[in-house]
């Protein structure tokens, strides 16, 4: 067969074939540069229904999002989206917009959420879907959704380890933790059992285990009793070796909360619920990456390993936003850009040209930049959508720079010192 009558993989022939890959290649670097901006991506599943996954999925990201941290909530439940009653956010409709995207709807200060039960004409409506057509919709949620720069992103997953699983863990990649939730009796216990490994078999490791509903407290005395009995979570933690995050009772006031789409760490109140789920965040929050991370030394910018980064001249113009003479850290807010052009093989600075950059719109100054000849930008805070336009003008971008005059910065950036903090600007 000539080469022009070759097929892609679906079905595209010839110069169709060239375009379908393109495409491709485009859509994975689309999705790459969301995920990065993804500190850490907890998957919550189980491989039995009725568990309350949905309950501990949304009230570990409430319970998240109250002590500060940026979190999205993904919903890939495409048969049974639960998410957006529990939140009490029925009737909602994620709004599109050209510069941001597909924004997630707002629970909170916090917290984005997203779900095909927002797009849904009914909630009673009927989702009949095949394996594809689901993959599809996961991807267009880690890729289209504007999520910014989270901290967590939790996922809600369908009972098994069917289609949704499994493109959720093929598409974040094998850095995505998995938290398994079960209730305590030995039949729902195994079936959970294939989820942790499915996480062993997908390369994904588990953060750790939930068991739910281990007891029920009284509504008269507020006793607990072991209605499925207790402790199976925990002994098949131990026998997985993975960690036990912690155990929740089955409290009537969370079931009616439920149902009427308030979530139980919203609340203020100290009930055994509370605190148990408290318990559970305490343990991820030292168990994440993220936390770690943070009692370590302050991360440092890695140098691009093609030093020229594809000039013809072998020379290096890094960018700096300034105010003042010192990094601005809004970078559209600036009063100049400095322009260092260096040599990256000597680790020399040469000359600086400070410019004045046009009007801040969508779009204006990435476009300038590269204009200018930009091969990086080491700025305080940029938001997402800026990011974005920079990667596709081939322009890298390095976020949470110090104030620090631009020869400094530029200096440290090519002997691989440059000290960064978090993004300044989120939006």
């Amino acid at each position: 067969m000539s080469q022009e009558g070759k097929a892609c993989g679906s079905g595209c022939q010839g110069q169709q074939s060239s375009q379908c890959g393109a495409n491709q290649q485009n859509q994975d670097q689309k999705l790459q540069r969301s995920l990065q901006r993804i500190r850490n991506k907890f998957v919550v599943l189980s491989g039995k229904g009725g568990v309350g996954k949905s309950s501990v999925a949304t009230n570990l990201a409430v319970g998240l999002a109250r002590q500060g941290k940026k979190v999205g909530l993904m919903d890939v439940d495409v048969h049974g989206p639960s998410i957006p009653r529990l939140l009490n956010l029925e009737g909602s409709r994620p709004v599109t917009t050209e510069e941001e995207g597909l924004i997630p709807i707002k629970w909170g200060e916090n917290l984005g959420v997203i779900s095909l039960g927002f797009f849904l004409p009914e909630k009673s409506d009927s989702v009949i879907w095949r394996g594809p057509v689901k993959m599809k919709l996961i991807q267009q949620f880690l890729e289209d959704v504007s999520w910014g720069d989270l901290d967590y992103l939790v996922i809600d997953c369908p009972p098994g380890t069917g289609d949704e699983p499994l493109s959720v863990m093929q598409l974040l990649g094998t850095d995505a933790q998995g938290i398994v939730v079960t209730t305590p009796q030995d039949l729902a216990v195994d079936d959970v059992r294939r989820s942790v490994n499915f996480c062993q078999q997908t390369g994904n490791p588990v953060l750790g285990l939930v068991e739910n509903m281990s007891g029920l407290k009284c509504p008269h005395c507020g006793e607990i009793v072991d209605v499925f009995a207790s402790g199976g979570g925990e002994r098949l933690a131990h026998e997985a070796g993975v960690q036990f995050l912690g155990r929740i009772p089955l409290d009537p006031e969370v079931v009616r909360n439920a149902d009427q789409g308030k979530v139980t760490m919203s609340e203020d109140g100290d009930t055994p619920a509370t605190r148990a789920y408290q318990e559970i965040i305490n343990n991820i929050l030292h168990s994440a990456p993220s936390y770690r991370e943070a009692q370590q030394e302050p991360r440092q910018a890695e140098v691009q390993e093609n030093p020229d980064l594809g000039t013809t001249d072998g020379k290096l113009r890094i960018a700096v936003p300034v105010a003042g003479g010192r990094l601005c850290q809004h970078f559209g807010h600036c009063e100049q850009f400095a322009l260092v052009d260096a040599d990256p093989h000597n680790g020399q600075l040469e000359e600086t040209v400070y410019l004045t950059p046009p009007p801040h719109e969508p779009g204006v100054l990435p476009k300038w930049l590269a204009e200018q000849g930009a091969h990086v930008v080491l700025a305080g805070g940029m938001g997402a959508r800026a990011v974005n336009y920079f990667h596709d003008y081939g322009v890298r971008v390095v976020t949470g720079a110090e104030e620090l005059p631009p020869q400094d910065l530029a200096r440290n950036y090519l002997q691989g010192t440059l000290t960064t903090g978090e993004n300044a600007c989120t939006h």
